[in-house]
Protein backbone atom coordinates (compact mmCIF):
# COMPACT_ATOMS: atom_id res chain seq x y z
CA UNK A 1 0.00 0.00 0.00
CA UNK A 2 1.09 3.57 -0.72
CA UNK A 3 2.02 6.14 2.71
CA UNK A 4 -0.02 8.69 0.68
CA UNK A 5 -3.21 6.89 0.67
CA UNK A 6 -5.46 9.09 1.90
CA UNK A 7 -7.82 6.96 3.97
CA UNK A 8 -4.16 5.32 5.94
CA UNK A 9 -3.62 8.93 6.59
CA UNK A 10 -7.24 9.47 8.13
CA UNK A 11 -6.99 6.25 10.26
CA UNK A 12 -3.32 7.37 11.67
CA UNK A 13 -4.67 10.32 12.87
CA UNK A 14 -8.27 8.62 14.42
CA UNK A 15 -5.93 6.09 15.88
CA UNK A 16 -3.29 8.88 17.54
CA UNK A 17 -6.38 11.06 18.76
CA UNK A 18 -8.05 8.36 20.12
CA UNK A 19 -4.08 7.40 21.87
CA UNK A 20 -4.16 10.79 23.05
CA UNK A 21 -7.65 10.98 24.43
CA UNK A 22 -7.33 7.57 26.19
CA UNK A 23 -4.18 8.75 27.98
CA UNK A 24 -6.54 12.21 28.99
CA UNK A 25 -8.98 10.31 30.34
CA UNK A 26 -7.01 7.63 32.11
CA UNK A 27 -5.14 10.74 33.71
CA UNK A 28 -7.95 12.74 34.50
CA UNK A 29 -9.39 9.45 36.36
CA UNK A 30 -6.24 8.52 38.21
CA UNK A 31 -6.49 12.58 39.40
CA UNK A 32 -10.02 12.51 40.37
CA UNK A 33 -9.30 8.91 42.08
CA UNK A 34 -6.11 10.53 44.10
CA UNK A 35 -8.62 13.57 44.86
CA UNK A 36 -10.69 11.30 46.50
CA UNK A 37 -8.34 9.44 48.54
CA UNK A 38 -6.90 12.39 49.90
CA UNK A 39 -10.68 13.74 50.65
CA UNK A 40 -11.34 10.77 52.30
CA UNK A 41 -8.24 10.94 54.34
CA UNK A 42 -8.55 14.39 55.25
CA UNK A 43 -11.78 16.24 54.90
CA UNK A 44 -13.57 16.70 51.58
CA UNK A 45 -14.29 20.32 51.37
CA UNK A 46 -15.11 22.21 48.21
CA UNK A 47 -11.97 22.14 45.87
CA UNK A 48 -11.80 18.46 46.92
CA UNK A 49 -15.06 17.38 45.72
CA UNK A 50 -14.87 19.89 42.82
CA UNK A 51 -12.14 18.52 41.54
CA UNK A 52 -13.28 14.94 42.02
CA UNK A 53 -16.68 15.98 39.76
CA UNK A 54 -14.73 17.78 36.97
CA UNK A 55 -12.39 14.96 36.45
CA UNK A 56 -14.95 12.45 36.56
CA UNK A 57 -17.30 14.58 34.26
CA UNK A 58 -14.47 15.55 31.68
CA UNK A 59 -12.92 11.78 31.80
CA UNK A 60 -16.26 10.33 31.02
CA UNK A 61 -16.53 13.15 27.94
CA UNK A 62 -12.99 12.60 26.61
CA UNK A 63 -12.75 8.89 27.16
CA UNK A 64 -16.20 7.51 25.56
CA UNK A 65 -15.53 8.72 22.06
CA UNK A 66 -11.48 7.85 22.41
CA UNK A 67 -12.42 4.23 23.32
CA UNK A 68 -14.89 3.70 20.20
CA UNK A 69 -12.96 5.91 17.85
CA UNK A 70 -9.79 3.05 18.72
CA UNK A 71 -11.55 0.01 18.15
CA UNK A 72 -12.72 1.04 15.10
CA UNK A 73 -9.58 2.36 13.85
CA UNK A 74 -7.80 -1.25 14.93
CA UNK A 75 -11.23 -2.93 13.65
CA UNK A 76 -10.70 -1.47 10.32
CA UNK A 77 -6.59 -2.31 10.30
CA UNK A 78 -7.63 -5.90 11.64
CA UNK A 79 -10.38 -5.89 8.49
CA UNK A 80 -8.00 -4.66 5.56
CA UNK A 81 -5.44 -7.04 7.31
CA UNK A 82 -7.21 -10.20 6.93
CA UNK A 83 -10.43 -9.92 5.60
CA UNK A 84 -12.32 -10.22 8.71
CA UNK A 85 -15.48 -7.90 9.84
CA UNK A 86 -15.75 -9.61 12.46
CA UNK A 87 -19.23 -10.84 11.71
Amino acid sequence: MSTDDPVLRRRAAATRWASIGQRTGYLLLGVAFVAFIVGFARDFNDFTVTLIVGCLAAAAVILCPAIILGYAAKAAEREERTGWDGH
